[in-house]
């Protein structure tokens, strides 16, 4: 139990890795909590800084993710996979409230994402192939996030062999990341969501 523990304390701290702000502070000098959204995740640092630094942000973000859900359980030798579920959830919560950074961050869909490539392949699939189709038809990242995060916990209930509880984390993280967009939601109801192509505002989603 002690060693699980431990590596849930890791898997929070694994995730509160802010690859944006060093990206963005070491790289290009810019500290992206003053711009665009504030947000400290991939999108945000599209907006500000394009496409050449989201890149490695978001694939770091997505291993944040995937590391603690795939590895963490084998290393502590944990079959049940609630430990699998928890790790996960840790590093998220370590992605949107970062103790480096003042406990703020991103978001936490790419982190997300890279939980689900390890919990539930199928269903992210589902999810990325929603996502694509959604920003496609309206240009809003977040937007296609948010729709992300419904499909996936949809195509888990019609995957055969998802754990019960894998399928649940699946709806109760659909329900946080969309709570997690709620000031995107207010924006695409007044119709002032930035869209890809469009210069961010400093009141811009990310």
């Amino acid at each position: 139990m002690l060693p699980s523990l431990g590596f849930l304390l890791a898997a929070y701290l694994l995730g509160s890795t802010p690859t944006s702000f060093w990206v963005g502070k070491g790289l290009y000098g810019v500290d992206l909590r003053d711009h665009g959204s504030g947000n400290l995740g991939a999108t945000n640092t599209f907006r500000v800084l394009g496409w050449k630094a989201a890149l490695p942000v978001f694939l770091v973000d997505v291993l944040k993710g995937w590391i603690p859900a795939w590895w963490f359980p084998r290393l502590a030798g944990e079959a049940d996979p609630l430990w699998a579920v928890g790790f996960g959830a840790a590093a998220i919560l370590g992605h949107v409230f970062s103790v480096w950074v003042g406990f703020r961050g991103g978001k936490g869909v790419a982190t997300s994402a890279g939980v689900l490539a390890a919990l539930a392949p199928v269903s992210v699939a589902a999810g990325f192939a929603v996502w694509i189709l959604t920003i496609g038809l309206t240009r809003m990242v977040s937007a296609g996030s948010m729709a992300a995060a419904v499909a996936a916990p949809v195509a888990a209930a019609f995957t055969p062999g998802v754990p019960r509880a894998v399928a649940a984390f699946l709806g109760a993280l659909g329900l946080f990341i969309i709570w997690a967009h709620r000031s995107n939601v207010r924006r695409i109801l007044s119709g002032t969501e930035p869209r890809i192509g469009r210069r961010a505002t400093p009141e811009g989603a990310g």
